[in-house]
């Protein structure tokens, strides 16, 4: 008879603790940016405050994730995936021709030691700002810090290796991640022999699925479950392209894939569930420093989900989101009134593949798959 494997997954979308997040902890990076308009990295605690109020400075470790903090340290999940979109250098040569730069200083690695990642997704248009340096002091700092990365490493070989987790219950999960161009991954990005570099997708065709089809077989063991973890799609707006349904679809069809975790949208978009396989086609940024930017008020881009995912044996047993808002640089719980607002938005975006999002008596939203 076959074992069963069960594992309980944390899900988080973008989670950017550079910059203003950055200034606030207790060894800031220089502030100076290279931005069009913003110059000081203080100008965005500034903007925070002048929207909520007061915000603290040196701050504790743990400050940043607020109410999410003892659901990320606690036992309700086996494994927590994140995709850090923040490089962790001291470099100060940014990367040219780009118009945003996000740094953490690395002595402020332990805000994220705090919340327990078991893996740190790599892969996206961030990690390279400030250069290749910016991107081997990240690699360094993470590993020194016991910090799982994944998506980018030292050369090809080391930026396409999955991160191999293993479950509590037993089993493991293997993390493949990717960045996609149509997220604003540069295609110079890519790693290269003797080049540090992210694993770059310049295509979701059917051949780029058929090379990670064997890039898993050629890893994968009896037991294993697959999340695919891609860094894709444009900041804003609900649509989902043709060409990421398909892809989506495909890797799980042909390549193995058990869970697609899609990001780099500041807010949540559809999800579906595909042969019992579960598709985030957008987690939305979990942790920014966007408080009292303005122009994207429709959005929410304030609400935050953070995603609990059950697989069986790669299948979606359950899914679970919980509701959080980003005031005064941290998260805290999300009000009724704004759960509600998610719950809706999220069941109208379900509906279109065949999902239904209900807010529950636990203020958590909960999918329904018909």
């Amino acid at each position: 008879m076959n074992e069963t494997h069960t594992v309980r997954l944390i899900l988080a979308g973008d989670v950017m603790t550079g910059r203003g997040i950055d200034q606030i902890q207790p060894t800031p990076s220089d502030p100076e940016l290279y931005e069009g308009y913003v110059r000081d990295a203080r100008d965005y605690v500034a903007l925070a405050e002048r929207a909520n109020g007061p915000v603290p400075r040196a701050v504790e470790p743990g400050y940043i994730w607020g109410d999410a903090l003892p659901l990320l340290q606690g036992p309700e999940a086996d494994l927590r995936i994140i995709n850090l979109e923040t490089a962790v250098t001291t470099c100060d040569e940014p990367w040219p021709d780009k118009a945003v730069h996000y740094r953490m200083h690395p002595a402020n690695i332990d805000c994220l030691q705090v919340a327990a990642p078991d893996c740190c997704v790599l892969a996206n248009n961030h990690v390279l700002d400030w250069g290749r340096p910016g991107l081997e002091e990240t690699l360094g700092t993470l590993q020194e810090a016991g910090l799982c990365a994944v998506g980018a490493g030292h050369d090809t070989d080391g930026a396409q290796a999955p991160a191999v987790l293993a479950c509590p219950q037993g089993g493991r999960v293997l993390v493949f991640a990717a960045g996609h161009r149509s997220s604003g991954v540069p295609g110079d990005w890519v790693a290269g022999a003797g080049r540090c570099g992210v694993h770059y997708l310049p295509d979701l065709s059917d051949a780029t699925i058929d090379r990670l089809g064997k890039q898993i077989a050629a890893v994968r063991q009896p037991g294993d479950q697959v999340v695919l973890s891609i860094h894709w799609g444009s900041n804003w707006g609900y649509p989902i392209s043709q060409e990421q349904t398909a892809f989506a679809r495909g890797v799980i069809d042909r390549a193995g894939v058990d869970l697609v975790h899609g990001h780099s949208s500041h807010h949540p978009r559809a999800l579906e569930v595909h042969r019992g396989r579960l598709i985030l086609y957008g987690c939305g940024d979990l942790l920014n420093d966007y408080e009292g930017i303005g122009g994207h008020e429709a959005y929410r881009g304030d609400l935050s989900l953070l995603y609990i995912a059950t697989l069986q044996d790669g299948r979606l047993a359950g899914l679970q989101m919980v509701p959080l808002q980003i005031r005064h640089l941290r998260l805290n719980h999300a009000a009724t009134d704004d759960a509600r607002w998610l719950a809706a938005t999220m069941d109208r975006e379900a509906r279109r593949f065949g999902g239904r999002v209900s807010l529950a008596e636990d203020s958590r939203l909960h999918l329904v798959v018909s």
